[in-house]
């Protein structure tokens, strides 16, 4: 019988098994402060994604409120010219009044930003106000049912672009607040975002409370 081999001891020379290197222990001094700054920039990154987006529903909502505003000043400027036939079919001796508000109309038409239509509007305010003073004036105008109607759907206009006007600047006063807050207005104008006008009138009475109809 051949004898039972005897397991074979690694030679303790060099470049033995007994000289391999162990797995050296994880360095937590280095990879703490490694993984605590990349869950800092991820922190910072998510809070700038998430500051961006709120900016862009800011001003989407601003931009529609503002479409609204001018849809609605559209309307009554189509009302506004049979208002002005109407006054002169019973008051041909007011043709400076009719024509103030002619013009105030087509001002409100032309204005292509908050600030001009503020200018536009407060000019038509008191054109519209006028005209009205006027038609007291003559009775038949007065009671005629077509001027009553027009007054009414003036009056229906002037109500929706008032509530139009608050829904705007409540959208225009949270999104300028928001551009200034740190750190968005680090970034805010670089990624082409400004602050926005507000649509004011200073006869506000004018529009919130548009002339009482009586038929």
């Amino acid at each position: 019988m051949r004898a039972a081999r005897s397991p074979r001891v690694p030679s303790s020379g060099p470049g033995s098994a007994w000289d391999a290197p162990y797995p050296s222990a994880v360095n937590w001094a280095v990879l703490i402060p490694i993984v605590v700054i990349l869950v800092v920039l991820a922190l910072i990154a998510f809070y700038l994604w998430a500051s961006y987006s709120s900016l862009v529903t800011l001003k989407q909502r601003v931009d529609e409120a503002w479409t609204d505003i001018t849809n609605q000043m559209r309307h009554r400027a189509d009302v506004l010219p049979a208002l002005t036939d109407t006054v002169l079919q019973h008051a041909t001796h007011e043709q400076k009044a009719v024509g103030a508000l002619g013009r105030a109309r087509d001002e409100t038409i032309g204005a292509g930003t908050p600030g001009d239509a503020t200018v536009a509007e407060n000019h038509l305010q008191g054109a519209l106000r006028n005209v009205y003073a006027i038609a007291e004036g003559y009775p038949a105008l007065h009671a005629s049912p077509q001027y009553l109607q027009l007054q009414s759907d003036i009056a229906e206009s002037q109500e929706r672009i008032q509530a139009s006007r608050r829904f705007y600047n409540g959208g225009v006063r949270e999104f300028n607040a928001k551009i200034q807050t740190f750190p968005n207005r680090m970034f805010a104008r670089r990624l082409g975002f400004s602050r926005r006008d507000f649509f004011e009138v200073s006869d506000s009475a004018s529009v919130a409370e548009p002339p009482r109809v009586q038929f």
